[in-house]
């Protein structure tokens, strides 16, 4: 008779809620490398909100429109840790780069981390909030 520890299992179901958190991101950055705001929104939970160093925004294909529109057309994303919120509910965060060129062609980058509180919505997992904000540069020695 095999019987399974509590830590094998919630590693099992910590494992499991970072591939939704993986596939959430992966839908984000192929919308993003898109340029498609209204199916980066769409991953978003009814009433989600996006924070970035502009502050809190509700209508989220307007801020991508505008990322779009300065030139950014490529971003990576890396998912490094998840935890469980309960059984409808997600904390993520990792990393992400941004690139594109702006309008006059110069090369534009932002390295930056995001955290995300996912939530299952209609048996689909949806970003309730996204905040993301650029690396502080190293410090100048």
């Amino acid at each position: 008779m095999a019987i399974l520890s509590a830590p094998a299992v919630a590693a099992d179901a910590d494992q499991g809620l970072k591939m939704e958190a993986e596939k959430i991101a992966a839908a984000y950055a192929e919308n993003f490398n898109q340029r498609n705001s209204a199916g980066i929104a769409a991953l978003y939970a009814t009433g989600g909100i996006a924070v970035n160093p502009t502050g809190m925004h509700t209508d989220i294909a307007q801020i991508y429109d505008g990322a779009f529109k300065a030139g950014f057309n490529h971003n990576q994303i890396t998912v490094d840790q998840v935890w469980p919120l309960g059984p409808d509910a997600l904390l993520a965060m990792g990393e992400y780069h941004i690139t594109g060129q702006n309008p006059s062609g110069a090369a534009i980058e932002v390295k930056g981390i995001w955290t995300s509180t996912d939530v299952r919505e209609g048996g689909t997992w949806k970003i309730r909030m996204l905040s993301a904000m650029p690396k502080a540069p190293p410090p100048k020695d």
